[in-house]
């Protein structure tokens, strides 16, 4: 008889994990199949030089105590003994633009946050208190962010048709305030004709409670969370990519592997993209109509990155974000051509637990929309799984890299010879690490027009297959807690799990 699990978890990335730490402390027979060599999907760092990078996760929000995300990582038991380093509180965020030497700051805490402002726009008081209680507001209002607000139909919740654009333009008219107050939008791939304002509100809501890197890199959130699903009696496998899953009637009874390895199944929960897991379901189990609509969602835009090697104590430690603009709309950015790329980026620095006065890396990203690595569709490179992608492909990183540090070199002066080596990352490896179709950054993207046709439920058509991460409710660390918290409500209740999450300390 082949040995059965109540769950496998395809990929280990953030909210992955978390199902897997949930369900494991319930007494769930769990299985984590992963498919890289390191866990934790957009958690995941890498080390050159001696020099720590993270991938996609540069830093963190809601962590002081009795915040939201706080109270959720105590429930999944790693909250006590995360490293962190807390930026900045007078300006964790720095927002700049060509042609305007102001460097206007988002602050920790909301009168701090307010007050920094009216440092650059005195005569806007009323509409800085307007949009930080509207901001507030709509996070109140939205389910298991609130958690006094636990009921997991999120579809139900107001402002999901509000656009943030239109919302942030109709409470000044001053158009450098607008444009500040969306400067971190590169976060949420932000666009005026889609971005609803309850996404822009969960994200900068977040940091404006208190924002936080974590030092040596996020790899530590996968790491801590793995152990406890080991403790609990749990198994997490890598070098373990799922190619498909078998069936018995309309249920799935076990998962393969590439390796044609097979695991046998009571329940399955996907963390990788809902149009890839449905890629993974025989032809008529699904209704084509359903699988298609699906599979036609538009994905967010993809990212350049790069990743600087720094001299030795060349470049101060800035224990803040920057956020640059070349065009004063900063709705535009992803609607860049090769002239005028990149219309924006934003630079983070590492923390390091030998942390001097001086920083060692520095982290440069910038939109890049997936036809640009066309040429190269048909390669797949990974750690485990090397492929030489070309002269031209290397030739092409090339050039896009030292763009953007001829970019900055401008809103940093010196930067470029202070630089000792750099990586690279593009669509093709977000694509292949994490498996989007597109090497997407954010998934799904949200459209205030057509809200509930982005909503994904984490039950599909499938009985025993579930959904879980960042297309599922919102993406960031905070968004996939609660996708997490979701899904595994559909096996324990949300009333009793919620009761649990505010219970913890």
């Amino acid at each position: 008889m082949e040995e059965q699990y109540d769950v496998i978890i395809v990929g280990s990335g953030l909210g992955g994990l978390e199902c897997g730490v949930i369900l494991s402390r319930e007494g769930y027979k769990v299985l984590v199949l992963e498919k890289n060599k390191q866990i934790g999907g957009n958690l995941q760092t890498f080390s050159r030089d001696k020099r720590i990078f993270d991938t996609g996760i540069h830093y963190i929000g809601g962590l002081d105590e009795g915040q939201n995300l706080n109270r959720y990582l105590k429930f999944m038991g790693i909250m006590d003994d995360l490293k962190l380093k807390r930026l900045d509180e007078d300006g964790f965020d720095l927002i700049s633009f060509d042609g305007d030497k102001n460097i206007y700051p988002h602050a920790q805490g909301y009168e701090r946050f307010i007050d920094s402002l009216l440092e650059y726009f005195p005569e806007e008081k009323k509409a800085l208190v307007t949009y930080c209680e509207k901001i507030q507001e709509v996070c109140n209002s939205f389910p298991m962010y609130n958690l006094e607000k636990s009921n997991t139909d999120l579809t139900s919740m107001p402002y999901l048709n509000v656009s943030a654009s239109k919302y942030i333009s109709s409470i000044t008219n001053n158009l450098k305030l607008q444009q500040v107050l969306a400067g971190s939008n590169l976060l949420y791939a932000g666009e005026a004709d889609k971005t609803p304002l309850y996404v822009h509100a969960l994200v900068v809501n977040s940091y404006i409670e208190s924002a936080y890197r974590c030092i040596n890199g996020s790899a530590q959130i996968a790491r801590k969370l793995t152990r406890i699903i080991l403790d609990n009696g749990g198994v997490v496998l890598k070098h373990a990519h799922v190619n498909n899953f078998g069936f018995k009637g309309k249920s799935i009874e076990y998962v393969e592997l590439k390796d044609k390895r097979k695991f046998y199944c009571k329940n399955v929960i996907s963390n990788i993209h809902p149009a890839v897991t449905l890629d993974m379901v025989d032809e008529g189990i699904l209704r084509n109509a359903y699988k298609k609509r699906i599979q036609n969602l538009e994905n967010s835009i993809s990212v350049f990155i790069l990743h600087a090697v720094l001299k030795e104590d060349k470049v101060n430690y800035f224990n803040h974000n920057l956020y640059h603009y070349a065009d004063p709309d900063v709705w535009k950015g992803v609607s860049y051509n090769d002239d005028t790329w990149p219309l924006n980026y934003a630079v983070f620095t590492g923390a390091t637990s030998k942390q001097t006065k001086y920083a060692d890396t520095l982290t440069m990203m910038a939109y890049m929309k997936d036809n640009e690595t066309y040429a190269w569709k048909d390669t797949y490179n990974v750690v485990s799984e090397e492929m030489d992608r070309g002269d031209a492909y290397l030739e092409f990183k090339e050039k896009k890299a030292e763009k953007l540090i001829t970019t900055l070199e401008r809103r940093m002066p010196g930067i470029k010879g202070s630089i000792d080596k750099y990586y690279t990352s593009t669509p093709l490896t977000y694509r292949d690490y994490i498996g989007d179709k597109e090497g997407s950054m954010y998934g799904i993207i949200k459209d205030y027009k057509d809200p509930l046709k982005t909503f994904i439920s984490p039950r599909t058509k499938v009985p025993n297959l579930f959904l879980t991460g960042q297309n599922l409710n919102m993406h960031g660390v905070l968004g996939v807690t609660i996708g997490s918290v979701i899904t595994c409500s559909e096996f324990l209740g949300n009333e009793y799990l919620m009761k649990k999450v505010k219970q913890a300390v």
